[in-house]
């Protein structure tokens, strides 16, 4: 069995020693020791000011949405994981559908600004597969009319833009740190922002509101995570560099294949990962998409359709993105992920080579 993705453990010896001193504090939650470690290691690498670890992203990007006050109408991609609308809808605002650029699959900012009316109050924007979107662009348009910015960059982690970390631009930018993710905590999501005081708002957003332990500053959620995740977000961080070395290595292997294979070269679109967080593949049809994950399942290779389906698609929002809808139909994500070996991966090609020979 080849899956889509596999999350990348440090070697148990690593963990069983933070696991030790969790056991000898008898603290495991509620912003302990490692939590605050964490977050300093992670500002460290990134060089930023300001991180909170949460409980995941989605809970990041719904507590960025309280942080800024954010109602009525939210200008945002269909080309996302479906938590970017949900958590949207979850905070009662409004999606407003703009269409995606072709080639990089982010929001197409030339299209943003026709989409904004008096009901418009941000932009939440994807860095879709870790590349950046527009961002000078988008934050020109957001100061010209006064909206705030989110990033959803839950696929962005350790990518940077203009020589800085991509999690400092806008208002507030979310991670995720899933096992799924290139960098995991096995759950766990984060937010940045430059604004000191957000970031103390967010903090207490986080924790019920807490401002001690008898005060309460506003309502607030449980978005804390634990020790527990903590300890292995530490026990990946010295193998970080090795996975991401490992993954670009995977993805050259991959564009060389489908550069020089003549049946191929032609008939899809590479869209390229700034992190190697994903391998996505664009066919020139649904129906090969289809045919290829079938020839790849019958030898148990997974591979996912993401994103899909077009957001503006689901039975609780409204909107037309063609591109999107479009694009979803016929983007597939082949496997890609430290344990996989060159070998499993040469199968995987052969087999792919073989259905457009058929």
């Amino acid at each position: 069995m080849i899956p889509v993705t596999k999350p990348f453990l440090p070697p148990i010896e690593d963990y069983e020693q933070y696991l030790k001193g969790i056991w000898s504090r008898n603290w495991l939650t509620n912003n302990g020791p490692l939590v605050n470690e964490f977050e300093l290691k992670i500002k460290d690498l990134l060089g930023l000011n300001h991180f909170l670890f949460l409980g995941n992203g989605t809970l990041a990007l719904q507590i960025a949405l309280k942080a800024l006050k954010i109602k009525g109408e939210v200008i945002t991609t269909p080309f996302s994981y479906v938590a970017t609308t949900s958590s949207l809808v979850w905070e009662g605002c409004m999606p407003v559908y703009v269409d995606i650029d072709p080639k990089t699959l982010n929001i197409d900012a030339n299209k943003v600004e026709a989409a904004i009316n008096p009901n418009t109050s941000a932009i939440m924007a994807t860095h879709v597969f870790g590349n950046p979107c527009e961002i000078d662009e988008l934050n020109r348009i957001a100061k010209k009319h006064g909206l705030k910015v989110i990033y959803d960059g839950a696929h962005a982690f350790g990518v940077t833009f203009k020589g800085k970390s991509i999690f400092s631009y806008g208002d507030i930018s979310t991670t995720s740190f899933h096992a799924t993710k290139i960098f995991h905590t096995v759950e766990g999501g984060g937010v940045f922002s430059e604004n000191q005081e957000l970031i103390k708002r967010m903090g207490y957003l986080r924790n019920f509101g807490h401002d001690g332990f008898d005060k309460f500053n506003g309502p607030g959620i449980n978005a804390k995570n634990s020790e527990y995740h903590a300890a292995m977000g530490l026990s990946n961080l010295p193998y970080y560099e090795s996975i991401i070395s490992h993954r670009r290595d995977l993805t050259n292997k991959y564009n060389k294949f489908f550069k020089n294979t003549v049946s191929i070269k032609d008939k899809i679109q590479i869209i390229p990962s700034e992190n190697y967080s994903y391998y996505p593949v664009i066919f020139e049809s649904e129906e090969l998409l289809l045919n290829i994950k079938n020839k790849l399942g019958q030898h148990e290779i997974s591979c996912r359709r993401y994103f899909y389906p077009s957001l503006n698609e689901l039975d609780y929002v409204n909107g037309d993105a063609p591109i999107s809808q479009n694009l979803s139909r016929r983007i597939l994500c082949l496997p890609l992920y430290y344990d996989l070996s060159f070998s499993e991966q040469q199968l995987i090609c052969e087999l792919i080579n073989d259905q457009f020979k058929d």
